[in-house]
């Protein structure tokens, strides 16, 4: 167990849980419910820096990758940790996780989350001896875990190491006596197109074709992403051209992954002539289409188009999401429409979302500079009762008002 037998146990694991209990939930004597100690860790590390206290958080929740609500806050905490630099944490956490835990040994789910997680934190070496340990460890001399093999493609990726997405998918599956499968093929197809080799996943679908696998709806998006990034339009034309002969019918995701790309590149009119073409088709948008399209003419300074497609989303019964409301009140505002970002900016409140500081300030400011004081100081202290921590700096603002 080459794994398990160097790693020291942290002095964090000898804590009791009822020390662990006050962290998530102090002054309360009631236990709580798994998620219950899930939702409290990530309220608390959204905000927390210091890096012991991310990981009593962590521990105090008993985190596994079985749970979704779970797997966010395993993310975040080592967002957390790797956006201070403190890899050595990072590092003892995932190991000591894997050692002091029987449920977690030799879990397939885990050590491919750990694999994941290295690579968000960009510490691909340690990515990379995680599923050599988990290889020796518990597959041994049989053959090899494609999950963790596509869990390590995938970490190269977040780190954006493609030089070793190419490597590990050349060595690996011949050394590790892995057969990739579909996710395989789609993970390496999204490197090459994020990397700006769209034109290489090319020979991989040619490879699949080999092997007998069948390109899917994925694939075709990966490549359609990477070739409206790199504006090599032919190249996504044939690839509409090979879903046909696959018979892959184009359907909504497939639309909004053209959609979001033609408006990244600042292509929105084109964009919305696909919406149009989703209509004629007799299909439903969804907010992914509105919002990508909203983004788009936003970022072009568009933002009577913008509007106008966010109001025929509601005259839809399509309901906005947060990301939605940020973008159009924070445009707004740099456009200098502050009454009409003032009433979407309600509306988002209302429905629990508030935009960052740095927008909200924008539109306060903007707010009494055309003369709406009092608005202006209301939003304030909105901002005050819902942000106590936050309070000093809408002091600060506030008190620039009254000048």
């Amino acid at each position: 167990m080459a794994l398990f037998s160097r790693l020291r146990i942290h002095p964090l694991l000898t804590r009791n849980r009822r020390y662990f209990s006050t962290i998530l939930s102090p002054g309360s004597t009631t236990p709580l419910s798994s998620k219950e100690k899930t939702r409290a860790a990530l309220s608390l590390l959204k905000s927390e820096a210091n890096p012991e206290k991310i990981v009593e958080i962590c521990r105090a929740a008993s985190l596994t990758p079985e749970s979704h609500l779970d797997r966010i806050a395993f993310s975040v905490a080592i967002s957390q940790l790797s956006k201070s630099n403190h890899f050595s944490y990072i590092q003892q956490f995932l190991d000591d996780l894997r050692s002091s835990r029987a449920d977690l040994r030799s879990s397939e789910r885990f050590s491919g989350h750990a694999i994941v997680l290295f690579g968000q934190a960009n510490m691909i070496n340690h990515a990379i001896r995680t599923f050599e340990e988990y290889h020796a460890d518990v597959v041994g001399s049989g053959a090899g875990s494609v999950k963790a093999l596509n869990a390590l493609l995938f970490a190269c990726i977040l780190a954006k190491d493609f030089g070793e997405v190419k490597r590990i998918f050349l060595e690996f599956p011949k050394k590790y006596s892995i057969e990739p499968n579909l996710e395989t093929y789609n993970t390496v197809v999204k490197a090459f197109c994020e990397s700006g080799s769209s034109s290489s996943g090319f020979s991989v679908l040619a490879e699949m074709d080999r092997k007998g696998l069948k390109p899917n709806a994925t694939t075709f998006g990966s490549l359609l992403a990477g070739f409206y990034k790199e504006e090599k339009f032919e190249d996504a034309g044939k690839v509409l051209d090979m879903m046909k002969k696959h018979g892959i019918r184009q359907g909504l995701s497939t639309y909004n992954i053209r959609i979001q790309s033609l408006c990244k590149i600042k292509r929105s009119a084109e964009a919305k002539v696909l919406l149009d073409e989703i209509l004629c088709r007799n299909m439903k948008p969804n907010s992914v289409t509105y919002c990508n399209l909203i983004h788009g003419f936003c970022n072009e300074g568009n933002l009577e188009e913008a509007k106008g497609l966010f109001n025929s989303m509601i005259r839809r019964g399509i309901k906005p999401d947060a990301d939605c409301y940020f973008t159009l009140v924070h445009y707004l505002c740099r456009g200098g429409n502050f009454d009409t970002a003032l009433r979407i900016c309600k509306e988002s409140i209302e429905k629990g979302w508030v935009p960052n500081f740095g927008t909200m300030k924008s539109l306060v400011n903007g707010l009494a500079g055309v003369g709406k004081v009092a608005e202006a100081k209301e939003l304030v202290g909105q901002m005050k009762e819902k942000f106590s921590k936050n309070a000093n700096l809408w002091e600060e603002v506030e008190a620039s008002l009254s000048q």
